[in-house]
């Protein structure tokens, strides 16, 4: 094989949907001469309706990161006790958990998909359990069908924790309109972003004006507070990059899926190599294209490869890992019933995909994993 030659600049896991700097600089025009810099301004109750109408969901509403977002969800629906969640996820899942005094109860993923594993739900509900909180990893739909089923016969609360999820579909069916409430995270790594924000979608109107107080220090007008709220408004600028970032995702998700259908032509068949399972009733938004690596199989371990492509000036993530039972200060509530959560975990590599990158580039990334292969 023609010796790879490492790339001249680094080639990183992902980089921001950026608009054009003219656009943004006409917004801050317009929230300069307005003089109305947060407190649901006019960019932020443009973006509230954008947003609905793109994800195609009943009730939205915003805020200033994803994790209040989630910590305020819990809130609104009143959990308490325990929840039923996955280790497989960013930490954020977990911690908004705890921070409402709610212990997670840990369930084992899929290890075709990585998501809450329906079937092993049910084992683990108890007197204590007032939801399931399952995760949306990498944009692949849970299995939604089961998970309400067991909901309702239980009577049990479903949440989702969407941050992957901005614009999927699954069996045309919005993704934000499944179980209680969704959230869905904006950060700048995520394909929507308005640099940091997040959102909730439900399908309940009761629960709009309570997530306006517990988001604005429960506060209903100058005279008038009504519960122990916070601050966690989305501001005017965030929502103004929100306005122009939503007019180039669907390219962007074009761009991406090209990408994906690249690495998968040139990944599908390495041994040791195994793909994400796609379902084929889902419009998916390729946010990550993760692989696991099989050491036995691959004769590299999956940190032996993450090392290796730096040299190559390519920057990949272990993501999830470590696992949230894996944190020193949750060791209390470790559960070792989760076979397929720490595979995973321990094999999972997510590898460079945004809309900057050519196919070029995708193809020869593929070329240096298969290349280590034979080394």
């Amino acid at each position: 094989m023609k010796e790879i030659k490492p790339f001249k600049e680094p080639i990183y896991i992902i980089r921001p949907v950026l608009p054009d700097l003219k656009d943004v600089n006409k917004k801050i025009v317009e929230i300069w001469n307005s003089k109305w810099l947060t407190n649901f301004g006019d960019q932020h109750r443009a973006l509230e309706e954008e947003l609905k109408k793109y994800l195609k969901v009943r009730n939205l509403s915003l805020f200033c990161n994803g994790t209040i977002a989630l910590q305020l969800a819990i809130q609104v629906l009143e959990l308490t006790g325990e929840v039923i969640t996955t280790p497989f996820t960013f930490p954020a899942t977990s911690h908004s958990l705890y921070l409402n005094n709610i212990t997670p109860i840990y369930c084992d993923i899929n290890l075709n998909d990585f998501n809450l594993a329906a079937d092993k739900i049910e084992d683990l509900i108890t007197s204590k359990t007032s939801a399931i909180m399952p995760v949306h990893v990498f944009g692949n739909p849970c299995d939604v069908e089961k998970i309400e089923q067991i909901a309702k016969k239980n009577d049990l609360k479903v949440m989702y924790d969407a941050a992957h999820c901005f614009g999927v579909d699954y069996k045309e069916k919005p993704i934000g309109t499944f179980g209680d409430i969704s959230m869905f995270s904006f950060h700048a790594t995520k394909i929507f972003h308005t640099i940091e924000g997040g959102a909730l979608t439900y399908n309940d109107d009761d629960l709009k004006d309570k997530l306006y107080l517990l988001k604005n220090f429960g506060i209903r007008d100058e005279e008038t507070v009504l519960l122990p709220g916070t601050n966690a408004k989305m501001n005017e600028l965030q929502a103004a990059i929100g306005l122009l970032t939503l007019s180039l995702v669907d390219e962007e998700i074009r761009i991406r899926k090209k990408l994906s259908e690249v690495y998968t032509s040139n990944l599908k068949d390495v041994e040791g190599i195994r793909l994400l399972d796609r379902k084929k009733d889902v419009k998916y938004n390729y946010q990550y294209y993760p692989i696991l690596i099989d050491t036995e199989t691959f004769k590299m371990s999956r940190d032996q490869v993450y090392e290796e492509m730096k040299k190559y000036n390519v920057f990949t993530r272990k993501y999830f890992y470590p696992l949230c039972t894996d944190y020193k200060f949750y060791s209390s509530e470790d559960q070792n019933n989760i076979p397929n959560a720490k595979k995973v975990a321990n094999e999972i590599l997510c590898l460079p995909i945004y809309g900057e990158l050519s196919e070029e580039v995708i193809s020869n990334i593929s070329k240096i994993l298969k290349n280590l292969k034979k080394t």
